[in-house]
Parts: C-alpha cells; structure tokens; sequence
C-alpha cells in the first residue's frame, strides 16, 4: 500500500458512496478486480500456508483463527488488528476506494502529532491531498464538513478533521465493511488462519 494516505475525486451528490460498486465495472474491469486482491492477498498469505510475509516488529505473522473471528465482531476491532487492517487495505483497493482508510489513517497520525508546526504542516498536508476539490485522493464530503475544515487551517487544532473522520468512518463501516465481512478474500483468509494461525519468530 502507498504510505500516502488515496482516492477518487467525489461531488457533493456523492456523499452517501464511498466506493464504486462491483456492479459499475465492465465485466473485464471485474476481472481484473479480483487478479489484482488475489495478487494482494498473496503478500499477505503464501501457498503453502506456512508463512506470512507480512513483517511486524521484526516477526512474521499468520492470523489466527480468533484473530479472523474478531475482524468480524466490528469495525473498530478490524482496525485495530495490523494484520486485519492490512486485508481490508486491500479490499479497498479492489472496490477502488482506499481514500477513504488511508485518510482515516492521516487524521489518526494528525491527533497524535503535539507540535503546533507539525499540526500546522501535517493540516495542510491532509487537505490538499483529501480534501480540495479534486484533490488527488479526494474523499467524499459535504459542503459544511469540508467549509469548516478550510477554516480551521488558518488555526488547526487535533479536531480540526474530527468531523470529516467520523464520517467516513460511518461510510467504512456501514458499507465498505460489510462487504468485506462477505468477501472472498474475507472468506479466503479464514480458511488459512484454520490452516496455521500462529506468529512465527522470523
């Protein structure tokens, strides 16, 4: 995954969506959907199931079976898994919409930051990457929302994305997230933490 934080230009009309639709794809767009999470999730999981490739802290880890169960219990707990939030990186990617977790993202690094230049510098980063009008990874907002994060960079300050979060965070969970849960790749993953699931010392 990019380490930017990514997307597709939004309109006001859009506001309720936060992905385009499997059913929007042309049939060979479709196809090459599921190659490319295929050829995702294989970073993720190798063939023979005995190693992962994803590197945590110096370890190799394999999801386990009630790490993959939990993923299911909510989208906080999802996010909140390394591991699960890399697969639903990848997800997102497929349905064309990683702007969204990728600003989530942004705007979690911004609340941590406690230097006023680096709130300031970070602010400015984030808006002209998610939030101007065609911005490169534009995320859909309504008109209030994205007014009053314009107004807040003359003085940012920790909340000054807290609004534009929630909401997105309300499309993930109420749409992205679902469709997840009842994904092949959601389903695929499952079957390989019953395969092995255990963290392996590399």
């Amino acid at each position: 995954m990019r380490e930017d934080p990514a997307g597709l230009i939004s309109s006001q009309n859009m506001a309720f969506t936060d992905c385009m639709k499997t059913t929007d794809l042309p049939a060979e767009r479709k196809g090459i959907k599921r190659r490319n999470w295929r050829n995702r999730i294989g970073l993720l999981l190798k063939a023979n199931s005995s190693h992962s490739i994803l590197q945590l802290r110096n370890k190799t880890y394999r999801p386990t079976v009630d790490d993959v169960s939990q993923w299911a219990q909510s989208l906080d707990t999802l996010l909140s898994h390394k591991y699960g939030k890399a697969a639903f990186c990848i997800f997102l990617k497929s349905e064309f919409c990683e702007e969204n977790i990728e600003f989530w993202t942004a705007c979690e690094d911004y609340k941590a930051q406690t230097s006023h230049k680096e709130l300031v510098s970070r602010a400015n980063n984030i808006y002209e990457l998610f939030i101007k009008n065609e911005a490169p990874k534009e995320i859909n907002l309504d008109f209030h929302t994205k007014n009053a994060i314009i107004q807040s960079l003359h003085e940012p300050n920790t909340t000054s994305f807290l609004a534009a979060q929630r909401k997105v965070y309300s499309l993930m969970e109420n749409n992205s997230y679902p469709r997840f849960i009842l994904s092949d790749l959601y389903r695929e993953l499952c079957e390989a933490a019953r395969g092995e699931g255990k963290l392996i010392k590399s």
